[in-house]
């Protein structure tokens, strides 16, 4: 059932979380000023980089920033700049990596962030006044270094799909669901079939209606094994494509995916989404959550999947909010939506970035999606 909180109520819980984050985990790199990147645990150790280095993470609060720019939100535009910005300059000055699905997260969150700004830099006022919007700038080589490195990473080896990093024996789902939106959204849509083709004919699996995630080398066998774990995440971007792309085949299969998520990946008996934990995995359910909010407002789905995805994102808010405890003036919100937050952080402990970014993202989930219901 989708939230019956007002939209003011529901973006106030939004940018609750959205100063939590920053409060506890945003400095700058090496003390520069108009620099800006997480830690990512909270209280951070005494050390100049606020390593280690997890770019992806990086990559999800950009776009974190970004859905909190689109409601409105006065200083995310700025901050996600310097975030942007600070990436690279972390990353030994270039956007990419090693790990082709982080490039394809940044690149994602890039295209958002450049998509929010005029197509020339803004300029000061002619009286030399305050900038009237924030001087930011797009990124144009930035997204052309990435493209182009997953280009690299989309071969016919194991019939498609784009390989995890640049060992190059294993293709998966992390990789090749955030690719095929990015590409997409940036114009090759034939890539982005394909991509989705081979995930529909190679990882999709008959019983769950899930993606696995992936498909690697067998080592001594010359048969490639599939790596069988279900995860949320890996839902979310292929949902994502397959919306962009549209058409009666990928969104029929959408809506299949939506059905499938709320049988296997909620609590029984509530809309709720299961969680993975911390880590790495504690972001994992906020990024289904980011998608579930696009096809709720989606008016090429059913309204039964629209208003089945909206459930799902509005519920997993609802819980999250009611089990927050606060540290000061912070709010933290526990990795499990069913269970307090003080349960699993009970005073003095140390807070992981994922979990509390992956909250944020839920919570801006669920402002788009009660934005869309009117």
């Amino acid at each position: 059932m989708l939230s019956e909180q007002p939209l003011h109520e529901i973006q106030a819980r939004a940018d609750d979380a959205a100063a939590s984050v920053a409060a506890a985990f945003a400095r700058p790199l090496l003390g520069l000023p108009g620099t800006r990147l997480a830690a990512v645990e909270s209280p951070a150790p005494r050390r100049l980089l606020p390593g280690p280095w997890h770019y992806w993470w990086q990559a999800h609060y950009v776009d974190a920033l970004v859905d909190a720019a689109l409601r409105g939100a006065p200083d995310a535009v700025g901050q996600a700049h310097q975030l942007i910005r600070t990436i690279r300059l972390r990353n030994g000055l270039r956007a990419t990596n090693w790990y082709f699905d982080d490039m394809a997260w940044l690149a994602l969150a890039v295209a958002r962030f450049d998509a929010l700004l005029p197509s020339r830099p803004v300029r000061r006022s002619d009286d030399g006044g305050a900038p009237r919007l924030p001087a930011a700038r797009r990124h144009p080589r930035m997204l052309a270094a990435l493209t182009e490195a997953l280009r690299s990473a989309h071969t016919m080896e194991f019939g498609g799909g784009l390989y995890w990093n640049r060992r190059r024996t294993f293709k998966n789902t992390p990789a090749t669901g955030p690719a095929a939106l990015h590409f997409a959204r940036s114009g090759e849509r034939e890539r982005s079939q394909a991509l989705i083709d081979w995930l529909n004919s190679s990882l999709l699996d008959a019983e769950t209606g899930l993606y696995l995630d992936g498909i690697k080398a067998g080592g001594t066998t010359a048969d490639p094994v599939v790596e069988r774990a279900v995860f949320s995440y890996n839902q979310g971007p292929v949902l994502g494509a397959l919306l962009e792309l549209g058409g009666p085949a990928n969104l029929a299969r959408a809506a299949q995916l939506i059905d499938a998520v709320h049988r296997v990946l909620t609590h029984s008996g509530t809309a709720v989404l299961v969680t993975h934990g911390t880590g790495d995995a504690g972001l994992f359910t906020g990024i289904l959550a980011r998608y579930l909010a696009l096809a709720a407002v989606s008016p090429t789905l059913p309204e039964r999947h629209r208003e089945q995805a909206a459930a799902m994102v509005s519920a997993t808010a609802e819980a999250l909010w009611a089990g927050r405890t606060k540290r000061g003036q912070r709010t933290v919100f526990s990795p499990h939506p069913l269970e307090a937050a003080e349960r699993h952080y009970p005073g003095g402990t140390g807070v992981g970035l994922s979990t509390q970014l992956s909250a944020w993202i839920i919570l801006e989930a669920a402002a788009r999606v009660r934005r869309g219901h009117g």
